[in-house]
This record gives structure tokens, C-alpha cells and sequence, in this order.
């Protein structure tokens, strides 16, 4: 079974070209087909199945580290597509 997880990253280069290592990372992961993925300031967010999200999250860290500076990667995982959901006020 191919479960459908939704995945939260955050990347954190260590170096001055920062922000050309986080859009190389996202231009990376944009490659791949039936993947959602939305960006904000903060983080990326990404919806699809486990088996087409891992190895391709992982080649994008091999491919950040290849460049030779250190960065930090933080992520969320949850099973299921939360990409839809909408926080409602409760007041």
C-alpha cells in the first residue's frame, strides 16, 4: 500500500548563498510528477504518495550537502493530504 503523507520542510543553509540553495531544493522537488507542493516563507510543504516522496526528498539532500556547505533540513510528516486544510477561528 502507497500511502499519501504530507511533508513540511524547512531548510536552513549555513552559508551567505542561502536562498539559491533552498529554490535549487524546490526546483528539485518540483520535478516530480502527481507531487503538490506550496511554499511560503517559512517552509515547503509537500503532498503525495511515501514512495515517490522519500527518494526524492532524499536525493534533494544529497544534492544540497554535494554542494559542499553544511544545512540544516527540519520536517514534519503526516499520513494523509492536509494540503485542503483550512484552520477555522473558533472565536
Amino acid at each position: 500500500m502507497n500511502h499519501f503523507v504530507s511533508i513540511e520542510i524547512s531548510l536552513y543553509p549555513l552559508h551567505q548563498a542561502y536562498e539559491q540553495a533552498v529554490l535549487k531544493f524546490i526546483a528539485e522537488l518540483e520535478q516530480a510528477p502527481d507531487v503538490k507542493i506550496v511554499t511560503n516563507g517559512m517552509s515547503t510543504q509537500v503532498y503525495g504518495p511515501i514512495d515517490t516522496l522519500m527518494p526524492l526528498i532524499q536525493e534533494g539532500m544529497k544534492s544540497t550537502w554535494n554542494d559542499g556547505e553544511q544545512s540544516v533540513f527540519v520536517m514534519k510528516f503526516l499520513k494523509g493530504d492536509v494540503s485542503s486544510y483550512e484552520h477555522q477561528p473558533t472565536a
